[in-house]
């Protein structure tokens, strides 16, 4: 039978009024638009002027009242950086990537050929820097280590062998392009990264790193050139050794660096700028 069209007509008005909604309870107010999706890891980024504290020998004394600390990777457990988390602390994983330390318990997997002149530490020797298809899985490792016991950035020293006596004839470009290696393989694992010294390739490399360490800037008359870090919002933590804290404390804090006076074993102790 031949339906009328008038019939079909208001057939469909009636099925596209059930499928309109009833007025909203809460009309009136604004519809949000969905939370965007947070990325699964952020990095820490650390800002000028923070605070911090800086050990790597003797017993970890938890309880200096600072917003950071920077510690040994391979002698502090997980534990104890989940403590330092509970304190509002953030964490700093200390690793030697750019030497070779006998004490490591990963000593015995570097080739002997990688191994340079002593860096003037007992039991350290320089590390052939342009062998990363060596060197990158193992600094790979090692970065892992720090990731799972749930550090917030690494701090990678020797980073500047191509300006040392190493026993290899490393060049600023095989510098730049293994510091660049270490800073991809801990931004990939989560970690913020600081550029440890190598004060002339910061021009290059302030765009790799999030964060800078330096020793004994103020004693030679150098930390100047941190200032790169400054102005692109990241922090620069800073010490001395030899210069009592008036002597450097006024020109750093108008840098803008995070400074204190240490001792060369980095116990406890610290003598912050006030």
């Amino acid at each position: 039978m031949r339906r009328s069209p008038f019939l079909l007509l208001a057939a469909l008005l009636v099925l596209l009024a059930g499928c309109t909604s009833g007025p909203d309870r809460d009309e009136g107010k604004p519809t949000l638009p969905p939370r965007p999706a947070q990325p699964s890891t952020e990095r820490w980024l650390p800002g000028p002027g923070l605070a911090w504290q800086w050990q790597l020998s003797g017993r970890l004394d938890p309880t200096v009242d600072v917003p950071v600390y920077d510690i040994d990777g391979f002698d502090h457990p997980a534990s104890a950086v989940a403590d330092l988390h509970r304190r509002g602390r953030k964490v700093i994983c200390y690793l030697s990537t750019g030497a070779w330390e006998d004490f490591r318990p990963d000593a015995g997997r570097f080739p002997t050929s990688l191994l340079g002149r002593g860096n003037g530490w007992e039991g350290e020797r320089w590390l052939d820097i342009r062998r990363t298809d060596v060197l990158g899985p193992l600094m790979a490792e090692r970065l892992d280590m720090c990731r799972d016991k749930g550090f917030d950035a690494v701090e990678p020293d020797n980073m500047d062998g191509y300006a040392n006596r190493t026993g290899f004839p490393l060049t600023a470009a095989d510098q730049l392009r293994y510091n660049r290696l270490i800073a991809r393989l801990a931004h990939e694992r989560g970690l913020s990264v600081g550029l440890k010294n190598d004060l002339d390739q910061i021009p290059e490399l302030v765009g790799d790193f999030d964060f800078a360490v330096n020793e004994q800037c103020a004693e030679h008359d150098e930390c100047a050139a941190l200032t790169p870090f400054v102005r692109a919002g990241k922090a620069v933590f800073h010490v001395e050794y030899e210069l009592p804290t008036r002597e450097f404390c006024p020109t750093t804090r108008e840098l803008g660096l995070s400074s204190m006076l240490k001792k060369y074993d980095l116990g406890g102790w610290r003598e912050p700028c006030a």
